[in-house]
């Protein structure tokens, strides 16, 4: 079995490929190590490797391993995003990337204020019209960044979407060009307080492809960690 330094390392080489095929540069790519279900010792590996920007779920994870981990690492919330948790790590991430309601918007902006911070945020897409998953739809998505880009200390930084699980990378393609059109379009609205420039898309089994249609962060947790644990699977 690969270790995870081997594992960054193969990742790496994929991300460098898909951007010279691409025509860019290997750093407007963040490769975003995501480490739900993993521990604190195995996290370190990846951090000593260079990965300092990590990816949870849960709240409650970041939570729990926001001190082990220290100073060196910078969190993203990429997860489903409950107004009621929104206090507790508003102070700790450097980007949520879940943003799909205004009702969360608004608490986000809430809690913001009340820490006196800053929070970046990606509007979460549903791009493939998935009734399993969360987002704005579409057609929707100007006229939501329009109405949370006037909350306080809230910055829209991008979109961010999860496309649907497939065997063919290929046939995401065609999800990953129209999110990347997308934040082309809104942009040349020229919304007031909103310039984005992050789209965070593509995972593990996808993002080379995600990567060639523009994606700046692409989420992995299996190419780097390997097969996940789940503890009490079937309780």
């Amino acid at each position: 079995m690969a270790s995870i330094k081997e594992n960054i390392e193969n990742v790496n080489a994929k991300i460098e490929a898909a951007c010279q095929r691409s025509g860019r540069k290997r750093e407007d790519v963040l490769l975003l190590a995501v480490s739900k279900t993993i521990d604190v010792p195995r996290i370190k590996e990846a951090v000593a490797c260079g990965l300092t920007e990590l990816g949870e779920n849960k709240v409650q994870e970041i939570m729990d391993k926001y001190e082990p981990m220290g100073n060196g690492v910078k969190w993203h919330l990429i997860g489903h995003l409950q107004t009621n948790k929104v206090k507790y790590i508003i102070d700790k991430v450097v980007l949520i990337h879940s943003v799909e309601s205004f009702k969360l918007a608004e608490e986000i902006s809430k809690r913001a204020v009340q820490k006196g911070v800053t929070a970046n945020v990606l509007v979460e897409v549903n791009i493939a019209d998935e009734e399993s998953k969360f987002g704005v739809k579409p057609d929707e998505c100007e006229q939501f960044i329009k109405d949370i880009s006037i909350l306080p200390n809230i910055i829209v930084k991008g979109l961010m979407t999860v496309a649907p699980a497939v065997e063919n990378p290929e046939e995401n393609r065609k999800y990953f060009r129209q999110m990347k059109q997308l934040l082309v379009d809104i942009n040349s609205k020229k919304i007031d307080n909103v310039s984005m420039d992050v789209l965070s898309m593509g995972m593990t089994g996808d993002y080379e492809v995600a990567i060639e249609e523009g994606a700046t962060i692409v989420r992995v947790g299996t190419g780097i960690f390997g097969a996940r644990f789940y503890p009490n699977k079937n309780s």
